[in-house]
């Protein structure tokens, strides 16, 4: 029988056993859609909290929410999200969800998103959109 031994450097070992320590974050140092790599829907307080370029800060949502400005259709947002017509009468790119967990990936617990179908589309109607609740 022959037995093989591996070998980690101590920093590699250390993150393998720090990842699958962590039962509620995950290693991924992106989300799974170009959306949530590149910000869209994340809590913000300011503009400037918002990775991306013509992002804005919606801070009439709990938490704020990172969307993509002055979309005039879904092919204009990154993929994972689709061009949504705010309550402020401007558009903006949404992150698109099949559940509550889609939208939550760059939001801490205490400002969740909800996965909503009450939302009014720009271009296309992708079924729902993550949106957290209103207020501060």
């Amino acid at each position: 029988m022959n037995h093989f031994r591996v070998r980690f450097p101590l920093a590699s070992a250390t993150l393998v056993l720090m990842c699958l320590s962590l039962t509620t974050l995950s290693c991924d140092t992106g989300g799974s859609t170009e959306a949530d790599r590149r910000g869209v829907g994340a809590e913000c307080t300011v503009n400037t909290d918002c990775t991306e370029a013509n992002q804005t800060c919606l801070t009439n949502f709990k938490g704020g929410y990172c969307g993509v400005k002055s979309c005039t259709n879904d092919a204009g947002c990154p993929d994972g999200s689709a061009c949504v017509t705010h309550t402020d009468g401007t558009n903006y790119c949404f992150l698109v969800c099949d559940t509550k967990s889609n939208c939550n990936i760059n939001r801490s617990a205490a400002n969740e998103s909800n996965c909503s179908g009450s939302i009014t589309w720009a271009d296309t109607d992708q079924g729902k959109a993550c949106v957290p609740p209103s207020g501060n």
